[in-house]
């Protein structure tokens, strides 16, 4: 029963948006730009470190490095990878419903809560370069394969990546090409939700 309240506290949550849609605050890289960090979402991360070490350290992810660890991801994410992953900001954590990020921090929600982080990690290490050659080749969008089997899809506008997710909400690449030892971090405006 509370599963199908979080899920349905998840699809009201996806019909009402997040992110900033079509006008991201700030670009991300553009074809053949391989900036070590783009715009003010970009905080320092160390490349010696794991994905799950700067996270943690991160002042703009403390709801993601917590969610991490309330799902059992942290583990995951300081393993050999590599990983690509777009790290929501604890401002796109507050774009969530209270009622809806409430409900995902309790172990009982653990299994729910994986999944949508694990919505966020696409297995491989991709450039925002790479993302952009993707997407040109797939005619104005890629494809990308979670972790959690479902879909991301990734277009641009203008110099800017976009990512649509499962369940329809979008989220920008405000910060890109964060290195990480075991992969690459790319920071989003918002949180991807699955489609149910």
């Amino acid at each position: 029963m509370k599963i199908h309240l979080i899920w349905a506290a998840v699809a009201a949550f996806a019909l009402t948006g997040c992110g900033k849609g079509d006008a991201p605050a700030e670009p991300v890289a553009g074809e053949g730009a391989m900036a070590a960090a783009i715009g003010g979402d970009a905080p320092a991360m160390q490349a010696t470190s794991s994905i799950a070490a700067n996270l943690a350290a991160s002042p703009i992810h403390r709801s993601l490095a917590a969610a991490l660890a309330q799902a059992g991801l942290a583990a995951k994410l300081s393993g050999a990878g590599p990983f690509t992953v777009f790290a929501p900001t604890d401002a796109g954590f507050t774009q969530v419903p209270p009622v809806t990020r409430d409900g995902w921090m309790r172990p009982a929600q653990q299994a729910v809560l994986a999944s949508v982080l694990d919505h966020h990690i696409v297995p491989g290490r991709l450039t925002a370069a790479d993302l952009a050659a993707k997407i040109a080749k797939g005619g104005g969008r890629a494809v990308l394969r979670t972790a959690g089997g479902q879909d991301l899809i990734a277009t641009k506008s203008g110099n800017r990546i976009l990512l649509t997710s499962g369940s329809g909400n979008k989220a920008a690449v405000t910060g890109a090409d964060l290195a990480q030892s075991n992969g690459v971090v790319h920071v989003i405006d918002a949180v991807l939700v699955p489609a149910m």
